[in-house]
Order: structure tokens, then C-alpha cells, then sequence
């Protein structure tokens, strides 16, 4: 026997006593992490989590997307810096609500935060494994990272951190992205990482950094003295947003990632996760801002446009020195000068304004998050309709409150007047002239300037219509700003582009006199001090709500492999043929997200009564076939509509009744019932027409298909007797009410005439396919709906009659619309012309327009005149009858 025995025996018995006791105090387990947070801490720290969980909110569509997360998937949540609270905010929230919440780090320890008990163990546990084996244990070697998420532990890594770097790259320690490459190589289960990040300041960035941003740091990566002031002064600025998930086992699918080895394809796949989280807080501050001194040295300091300067000088023989100084002076004619300061005061005042005379505005949140989400994609180019001056005020305003950046707006050069020109350059309004023509360098100097907006990332919104409607219907496009703007991406300026048509709507605008006296002939009243210190008087009214509506976000790389068109091969005339027809393609979709308004439906029902007294109940017939309609096809509907229509109707009618638009026919009545005869103020007519005109499309294709109906004169027919007729009014109305020229004749009618169907004023033929018959109340609703067209009928056939009466050359077109307007009002005296509203100088104009194209100019054209004049007569007939 050994004389060291007994010692070794003791030894043993000694370790193994150890043993059990560490096995004892660890209960048999040997897995305890500072990197594992249970949730369980002192009443302190949950109560002060709690506190800042409930005041730091999270967006509806960010928790749909971690809650949305497959049930059977490992969970990983990814934040770009190494932020402790990143991990306790989404601990503590989704804990609460039961979504897959993060209990396991990669890079953070949570020593300090757990109890003294589990910090014993850890401690115990990781002494023990070193005395055996002489260096601490981890969570890859050890197997612990992944055994966690195989029991559904959600985990938690970050992206960039300094020395998460130095350790990765020097010591070669375990790389959190590669080891959840490897394990979902090694299991069927998708992993799937979460991109969030917690967004301490919305605002965008400068380039040149503050004293400010050097010592509490920058926005993007705020010091820990800048997030817990913010965390505990402002928790409300503060914004937390959740990417699109990335499933793992569909990144490693990927062709070029299939073919990369693990240590490539994290590399690959950081990179993807950082250019996420990059995008989308990009979504929400937009671009890093330079000073507008920087923008215009950035511009003129371009190679092709020094070339072309250069050029420009020789081809004028104007000294060059002289030409760089007007293309500067052109930038600062146009350039913005966003400011941060100038849209926080900004947005002071218009929280006052738009409380004060409106009583809300509508938006939907969700298409808000599809623009946003957009937006971390490519720069949007944003499309709204142009109703009112307020456009330019109110687009910005609701993106700036969603926690969007204020986009780049083009504005008419109008508008620059002091002081409201300096206000809204701070804004990101750049101002524009009226026309290019004559002005080439000016015209290359805005594209140049375009081009740069796009290159940095910035957002654009344009006015597609030219300038605001005065007749309450979408315009025909103007394309001269979208083919710049699609000009300046196909030279590179960003590698997609995002349309986003928007409608705009009111219940009531602003500029309603101004825009009666400008379509009745008078001049139009420019902008200037004076006029902006009238604008007190719009402050003491009140103008019912606001309706903005997004549309699907339109990308043009999509949209030219759906045409299968290279917009480099084509000629000018084919690009701006391209131009149009998208110009086209937009204003459709606008018209698609319009928004009926009570007041739009009520105008439709008083002005197309056929005559100027009528009752309530008469009125409302119209009214309720009307709303039927919309309903059946899907329209849009304000909230007061949806809510309480017979309500809404009631104050509509008391609202026009106050304006002096209609009158009670007996004076004494005290109550307003369906017999209460109503009459409309000849004189308020083109009034109301606008309004009317702000839900016309809805009823354009019913209009159309009604008309011929009513011009075949039979009670039953087919398809094929309306088509004809149908076309004819299409094109005669081009410049009216836009169309889709994917949708054939055929296929508006079939669906107008199924709304004809519900509304019983057909009936499909028992024995014929595709014929229908005309029931005994039918011919009466259809003229409600061709009644629409009578205004429109009584333009042109007064632009015709008016043509048959000149000579061809005798006046330019501008000079001959205004002849046009005083020769509609002497056959209003004459009764002659029966409705009010079609004198309208923009009626006109079209119908010049339309009959130029036709080749009718004047007297020498008669026969093709009288063609037209029997036809427009004929559907006038049937209609009034």
C-alpha cells in the first residue's frame, strides 16, 4: 500500500464532497450565463422598466410582424448597436403581450441585473468548469446557445459594436451569425431574425457633426447621457420600429449564397441585416442633410454639367465666366433651404391652423407603414391631386406627424413671395416657373438640381395636374416634371423610383370664390402679403375634414418590365409617349382612391334635378340612387357617410342652406320634411357644380352607358347596341374625365350596366344572353345618371355653334375661349343655355381643344360641325325629356 493512500483517499473523498455540494447549490446543472436573462429582477428596475416600456410606444404593424412570426421558428431579435435596453424593451413588452420575447444574448451580460442567487451560481458554475479545465466556459463550445433556442429561447444579437469586431477578427472568438448559419444548416426548424431598432431621435442627420453630437453623440448612435435623457425627458419622441423578417433557411437558398462558404455568407448576411435597419430608420429620418451651399457646389461642380456650361458658353458666345454665374443664380432661384428649425415651427403653427378649421384628417395608418416601408426601398416620388394651396401644407404635415421625413416639393415660383417664400424654402419647397420654353439653360440647371434630390435619397412631391383644379375633377397630367424626374433616374440618379399616386379631398376649400370668378372669365388673383393677411378671415370658419388616401406605391423599374420598354433605346417622341401614358396610368389611380363626401353627393342631387325647385324627397331620390351606386361598386365613403349618411345629408343641407346656395321656397317653414320645397340660387350653381364635380368620376362610365341607352330609344337591346355610342362620348370627353385604356368599351359598360341591375332599373332578357330590358321606373333613374353630362353637352354644343359663326384664323386660342365665354353668356340670356355651370371658361377651353384636334376651327368646317351638333343634340333631347 502506498503511503500517499490515505492522502489520496482523502482527496477524493474530499472532491467528491465537492462535488456534490456544487452539484447541490447549481442543482445538478452546470448551464448558468450572465448571458441568459429569466426576467426576474429587483422591484426597482422592473418598476422603472415597466414605467418606460409603457411610455416608449410601439407601432401596431411592428408587433403584427414579431407576432406574425411562424409559431415553429427560433426567433432572434437584431439591433444594429449594442444596446442593453434594446433587449429589456422587447423582454418586457413581449413578455406582457405572449410573442416570442428574447431571453438569450450573444453579446450582452446581465450581471449586474440578476438576483444575488443566480449570480452565485454563475460565479460557482464557471470557477468549477476553470479549475478543470483552465479557461471559462461558453455558450458555443458548451452547446448552451444551442440548446436554448432549440426549446424556443428567442435570441438577441447585435451588429456592429467595436469590440465585438476586435474579438471576431483578432482572437477568432464565435461569430453569433455564423453559429445560427450553422445550426439552421443542421435542422429543419427556419430561423428566422427579427431587424429592430429603437430610434432615440427621428431627426435627420447632418453631415458635419455639432459639438453637440461629438461629445453626447450623433443621432444615428446617441451616447448613453443622450438616450437616458431622452429615455426619461422625452420617451414619446421616441420611436421603435420592427423590419421585415429574414428566414434564414430562405437567405442560405439562394443561389449566390448557396455557393458561398458559412464564413462569406455571414459576412453576406450582416451586411443584409445592417442595409435593413439602415433603410428603415432612413424611412423614418430621411436622408443625412447638407447645407444648401453644399447642394449647389455639388451640382455645378458635376463633370457633364461643367461640360455642357461649357458648351452652352460657345454655343451662345457668351463668356463662360458669365454662364456659370446665371446657372448659379438659377439654383438659388430654385433650391430649397430645408431646415429642421423652420418645420418644427411649422408644424407649431399648422397643429393650430388645421385644429382650428377643419375637424379632422382622415389617413389610414396602414398605407402610412406601406409608404414608410416603401421608402426604405427607394426614394418616393409622391403624386397627390391638387384641389388647394393648403396641398402644399397639409401631404407634409401628415407625413411629418407619422414619423416620415418632409419630402422635396415642387412649388410655382408664385408662391415665393416674401415672407412665406423663406418659410417654405425651410420647408423643402424648391420653386419652379410656369414654362421651360425659351429658358434652356434654366431648364437644364432644374433637371440637374432634380437629379441631385434623387441621388441624396430625398422624397419629391409634384403636382401632375400642372396646377390646382378649378372645377373639383382630377386634371388631365402635364408631363414635363414626370419626364424630367424619369429622366434624371434612368441617368443614375437612384436605382428605382416610387410613385405614389395620393388623392387629396375636402369637404369644403378654401379657395371657393376664387375659383368661381376665375371660371366665369375673371383674372386670377396672385399671390402676395396682402392676400396671405386675408387669410385671417378663413381662420373664423370652419370647413368640414380632410381625406387623404395612399395608393399601392408604383415602382418604375417594375413598371417598365411589365411594358417590356428600355426607356434609353426610344426616341423623344416615344419617350414622351411612354411619359403620358404612365402620366395617365397615375391619375387613374388617384381617381380610384377618391373619397365621396355628402357634399359631393348632395350637389349631384340638387343640380341634376331637372328643374330649379324641387322637393326633399324629389332630391333625395336621386341622392339615395346615387349612394346605392357607390356602395355597389366599392367607392370609397367618408366617415360620415359610413357612419350616419341620413345625419351627414341633413347637415350638408343645412350648410348650403346657410351659404345662400339654396333656399326654402316658403320662408316661414320651420322644419325642413320631404315635402319642404327647396330652390337653387341660379348664381350659386357653378359653386355647387365643383363640389359635384369632386364625385363625378365615380358616375362617368354610368353617364356614358346611360346616355346611350336613352339615345337607341328601345326598351331592350344588348351590348353591342351601346359600344358605339359609348366610344363616341370617351373620346369627346378626353380632356374632361380621364380613362383606362387597358379597359375596353365593352367592359365598362358590362359593369355599369350590372350596377343598373342592382339598382332595378334593368332587368337581363330570360331568352337572350347579354340582352336586357328596361323597366317602367329604369328610364327615369337613367337620366339621373346622364344628367350628369348636360353641363358638358351645353359647352360644346355652345363652342360649336360659336365655331360655325368664325372664321377659322380669326383668333388665337387663348383670345378665342374668351369670345367663347362671352358668347355662352348672351345664349344664357337667351335661354338658350338652361344650367349655369356650363360657362365655364375651362369647359371651353377643352372643347376648343377636342374640336382643333378634330380639325373643326371655324365656319369652313361646317359639315363636320353639323355632325357633331346633331348628336350632341339628339343626347341632350333624351336626357331633358
Amino acid at each position: 500500500m502506498s503511503l500517499f493512500a490515505p492522502i489520496n483517499n482523502l482527496v477524493s473523498a474530499t472532491r467528491t464532497k465537492i462535488h456534490k455540494i456544487i452539484a447541490f447549490l447549481l442543482n445538478d446543472s452546470y448551464d448558468y450565463y450572465s448571458n441568459f436573462y429569466p426576467g426576474t429582477q429587483s422591484f426597482i428596475i422592473g418598476k422603472i422598466l415597466n414605467h418606460l416600456v409603457n411610455k416608449i410606444s410601439i407601432g401596431n404593424s411592428s408587433l403584427k410582424r414579431i407576432k406574425n412570426t411562424a409559431p415553429d421558428s427560433i426567433v432572434v431579435f437584431a439591433c444594429k448597436n449594442k444596446h442593453i435596453f434594446d433587449f429589456l424593451y422587447f423582454h418586457t413588452l413581449l413578455k406582457r403581450i405572449n410573442g416570442p420575447y428574447p431571453e438569450l444574448s450573444f453579446d450582452l451580460r446581465f450581471f449586474f441585473l440578476l438576483p444575488a442567487k443566480q449570480i452565485g451560481r454563475i460565479i460557482l458554475s464557471q470557477l468549477y468548469f476553470f479549475f478543470h479545465n483552465f479557461h471559462f466556459k461558453d455558450i458555443y463550445a458548451s452547446g448552451y446557445a444551442r440548446k436554448m433556442l432549440l426549446e424556443n429561447r428567442a435570441g438577441f444579437i447585435s451588429l456592429i459594436e467595436e469590440d465585438e469586431f476586435y474579438n471576431r477578427f483578432i482572437r477568432s472568438t464565435p461569430d453569433p451569425l455564423f453559429h445560427l448559419i450553422e445550426l439552421q444548416k443542421q435542422i429543419e426548424k427556419s430561423v428566422v431574425i427579427v431587424p429592430e431598432d429603437i430610434i432615440y431621435i427621428t431627426k435627420p442627420m447632418h453631415k458635419n457633426p455639432s459639438l453637440g453630437d461629438i461629445i453626447f453623440g450623433t443621432h444615428e448612435k446617441p451616447g448613453r447621457l443622450k438616450r437616458v435623457f431622452t429615455m426619461l425627458r422625452q420617451p414619446d419622441k421616441i420611436r421603435v420600429e420592427v423590419a421585415r423578417p429574414v428566414n434564414l433557411k430562405e437567405f442560405i437558398a439562394r443561389p449566390e449564397i448557396q455557393r458561398l462558404d458559412s464564413e462569406f455568407q455571414t459576412h453576406r448576411l450582416r451586411s443584409l441585416l445592417v442595409d435593413i435597419l439602415n433603410r428603415q430608420r432612413k424611412s423614418i429620418t430621411g436622408p443625412v442633410l447638407k447645407s444648401r451651399q453644399e447642394i449647389t457646389e455639388d451640382i455645378l461642380n458635376r463633370k457633364s454639367l461643367r461640360e455642357y456650361l461649357a458648351a452652352y458658353a460657345d454655343k451662345t458666345g457668351t463668356p463662360l465666366r458669365k454662364v456659370n454665374k446665371k446657372a448659379a443664380g438659377y439654383i438659388d432661384e430654385i433650391a430649397s433651404n430645408y431646415s429642421l428649425r423652420v418645420i418644427n415651427f411649422l408644424d407649431w403653427i399648422f397643429t393650430w391652423v388645421f385644429k382650428n378649421i377643419f375637424e379632422g384628417i382622415s389617413v389610414s395608418q396602414d398605407e402610412i407603414n406601406m409608404m414608410r416601408e416603401t421608402y426604405s426601398k427607394a426614394p418616393l416620388i409622391l403624386i397627390p391631386c391638387h384641389k388647394s394651396h393648403l396641398d402644399y401644407l397639409l401631404l407634409p404635415y401628415v407625413m411629418y406627424k407619422n414619423n416620415m421625413p418632409c419630402p422635396h416639393i415642387a412649388a410655382g415660383k408664385n408662391l415665393s413671395f416674401w415672407p412665406l417664400g423663406p418659410l417654405f424654402r425651410g420647408a423643402g419647397a424648391f420653386f419652379l416657373r410656369r414654362t421651360f420654353k425659351g429658358a434652356e439653360l434654366y431648364a437644364r440647371i432644374f433637371a440637374a438640381y432634380i437629379e441631385k434630390l434623387l441621388y441624396e435619397g430625398f422624397n419629391i412631391k409634384i403636382y401632375i395636374e400642372g396646377g390646382r383644379s378649378r372645377t373639383g375633377k382630377v386634371l388631365p397630367p402635364k408631363i414635363g416634371g414626370l419626364s424630367m424626374i424619369i429622366r434624371a433616374f434612368l441617368s443614375g440618379a437612384c436605382e428605382d423610383l416610387y410613385f405614389v399616386p395620393i388623392y387629396v379631398g375636402y369637404d369644403r376649400v378654401l379657395e371657393e370664390d376664387a375659383y368661381l370668378k376665375e371660371i366665369e372669365g375673371g383674372n386670377k388673383t396672385p399671390e402676395n402679403l396682402k392676400g396671405l393677411l386675408n387669410t385671417r378671415k378663413f381662420l373664423k370658419r370652419k370647413y368640414g375634414k380632410v381625406y387623404i388616401r395612399f395608393d399601392t406605391p408604383i415602382s418604375m423599374n417594375r413598371y417598365m418590365e411589365e411594358k417590356g420598354v428600355d426607356l434609353k433605346k426610344l426616341s423623344d417622341p416615344e419617350f414622351s409617349h411612354f411619359v403620358k401614358r404612365f402620366g395617365y396610368k397615375l391619375i387613374n389611380h388617384i381617381n380610384d382612391n377618391i373619397v365621396a363626401t355628402p357634399h359631393g353627393i348632395i350637389a349631384s342631387g340638387i343640380l341634376n334635378c331637372s328643374e330649379s325647385t324641387f322637393t326633399k324627397k324629389q332630391m333625395f331620390a336621386r341622392v339615395n340612387t346615387y349612394m346605392n351606386h357607390l356602395v355597389y361598386h366599392g367607392a370609397y365613403l367618408s366617415d360620415t357617410l359610413m357612419i350616419d349618411p341620413d345625419n351627414a345629408f341633413d347637415s350638408v343641407i343645412e350648410n348650403f342652406l346657410s351659404r345662400n346656395f339654396i333656399e326654402l321656397a316658403d320662408e316661414d317653414e320651420d322644419e325642413i320634411t320631404d315635402t319642404t320645397m327647396l330652390i337653387v340660387k341660379h348664381n350659386k350653381r357653378p359653386v355647387l357644380d365643383y363640389y359635384k364635380n369632386s364625385v363625378i368620376c365615380f358616375f362617368v362610365p354610368a353617364a356614358y352607358t346611360a346616355a346611350a341607352i336613352m339615345e337607341i330609344d328601345r326598351f331592350k337591346f344588348d351590348i353591342q347596341d351601346l359600344v358605339s355610342r359609348y366610344n363616341f362620348l370617351q373620346k369627346l370627353f378626353t380632356d374632361e374625365f380621364s380613362f383606362d385604356e387597358q379597359i375596353s368599351a365593352q367592359e365598362q359598360i358590362s359593369k355599369a350596366l350590372k350596377g343598373f341591375i342592382n339598382e332595378g332599373i334593368l332587368v337581363p332578357d330570360p331568352e337572350y344572353a347579354d340582352t336586357f330590358n328596361l323597366t317602367s321606373e329604369g328610364l327615369r333613374k337613367l337620366k339621373w345618371f346622364a344628367a350628369f353630362l348636360i353641363p358638358f353637352f351645353e359647352s360644346y354644343m355652345t363652342c360649336l355653334v360659336f365655331l360655325e359663326k368664325e372664321k377659322t384664323d380669326k383668333y388665337d386660342a387663348k383670345e378665342r375661349v374668351k369670345k367663347l365665354l362671352s358668347f355662352g353668356n348672351k345664349r344664357y340670356r337667351r335661354n338658350q343655355v338652361v344650367r349655369k355651370e356650363s360657362l365655364s371658361l375651362i369647359n371651353y377651353r377643352n372643347a376648343v381643344n377636342y374640336f382643333a384636334k378634330k380639325h373643326i376651327n371655324g365656319s369652313g368646317d361646317q359639315e363636320r360641325i353639323n355632325e357633331y351638333k346633331e348628336i350632341i343634340d339628339l343626347l341632350s333631347r333624351r336626357i331633358s325629356s
